[in-house]
């Protein structure tokens, strides 16, 4: 890949980040077996945040086993599917009321009046939240409208052909 692809994919990632709000996250249950959850998320810009009840299981389970893997995805037909594919270590916080990414994404997702009412809503629910930030160690972008694919995909294309 020249840098000038390199550079796209990269954009077009950020972009994927900046616009998504939800994800499927993997990690691993306190009896070691894997997990995939789907769960809002919220890009700072360095961190993937994602935020639940302080009491839910994923949380005691990622304070033993932090690594995990996330895919966002996008795209609703072959020709515009994309997916981001991300793996790291997630850094849990326990926060006093509501997690601020949590209503940053839903002001992000939603009208004003809805995303008001949502606030008001998550704070009269919740009295804390865990907070699980992951910073990305490891990510790779599928554009497969584009044709930006795994390797082994586009070798098979290239048998077809």
């Amino acid at each position: 890949m020249n840098p000038e692809q390199i550079a796209q994919e990269l954009a077009d990632a950020h972009e994927l980040l900046s616009q998504a709000s939800m994800a499927r996250l993997a990690y691993n249950g306190l009896d070691g077996r894997p997990r995939v959850v789907p769960i809002g998320i919220f890009w700072t810009g360095e961190e993937l945040v994602m935020a639940t009840a302080a009491t839910a299981p994923k949380v005691k389970a990622l304070s033993v086993r932090p690594d995990v893997a996330l895919t966002i995805d996008a795209g609703d037909s072959p020709g515009t599917a994309k997916t981001l594919s991300v793996r790291g270590v997630a850094h849990l916080t326990i926060v006093e009321g509501v997690v601020p990414e949590y209503l940053d994404a839903a002001r992000k997702n939603y009208d004003p009046e809805f995303a008001a009412e949502f606030e008001r809503n998550c704070r009269a629910m919740y009295d804390r939240m865990a907070r699980i930030a992951v910073e990305p160690q490891w990510a790779r972008f599928y554009d497969f409208g584009a044709g930006r694919m795994p390797q082994f995909l586009a070798d098979l294309a290239k048998k077809m052909n």
